[in-house]
């Protein structure tokens, strides 16, 4: 029995030296060099400015102008649930989404906090792919999957109470941020209706 283990423990580091001899090559080569990564030849410092100013053209060209003006100003966009989803709940629920947290449900009429719904939308393009999409991104995928699909999407995310991942004064400064946003909105535009 003792030779079984020493012989699996001995072919599991030899797998593992495997797994890393590369990461320890390229290590020591930029040692030898006195580089860092960020000098590695292809880094770029500002693709992620670049590509968050991408995924903002792209979310604006897919969204609405209200909802565009919502996440400009406020950081964050309001979409409305679908009849199914409010018949279960009772009365028309409606979302919050942010970038890079997860999606809330609350009830518009009460501002009663249903739950938050986690869900990811990796980065998985090489060279350079990351665990997080750009900003605009984020939002805009969870954007499509509300819109395209809210009960799949609900069914299939992590629910967990308000609070978990989001303050919930926060969400509540949110909420009082979003009506005094449409309330100001709406004045606005009687303004011009009267002009």
């Amino acid at each position: 029995m003792p030779l079984a283990l020493a012989a699996t423990a001995l072919v599991l580091l030899v797998l593992l030296w495997q797994l890393a001899l590369p990461q320890l090559r390229r290590a020591l080569t930029r040692h030898r060099r006195g580089s860092s990564p960020a000098q590695e030849p292809g880094y770029d410092p500002g693709r992620e400015l670049r590509a968050e100013q991408r995924a903002r053209r792209l979310l604006r060209s897919c969204i609405n102008q209200e909802e565009w003006e919502m996440y400009r100003d406020l950081g964050f966009l309001r979409v409305w649930g679908t009849d199914a989803v409010a018949a279960a709940a009772g009365a028309p629920t409606a979302y919050l989404i942010y970038p890079h947290l997860p999606i809330l449900a609350y009830l518009p009429q009460t501002g009663a906090l249903l739950g938050e719904y986690c869900i990811a939308f990796p980065d998985h393009t090489r060279p350079y792919g990351s665990p997080r999409l750009p900003d605009s991104d984020d939002v805009l995928a969870k954007w499509f999957a509300l819109v395209g699909d809210e009960q799949g999407l609900i069914a299939g995310a992590n629910m967990h109470l308000p609070g978990r991942q989001i303050a919930v004064p926060k969400l509540r400064q949110d909420l009082l941020a979003l009506a005094r946003w449409e309330s100001e909105r709406a004045a606005a535009l009687a303004q011009t209706l009267v002009l």
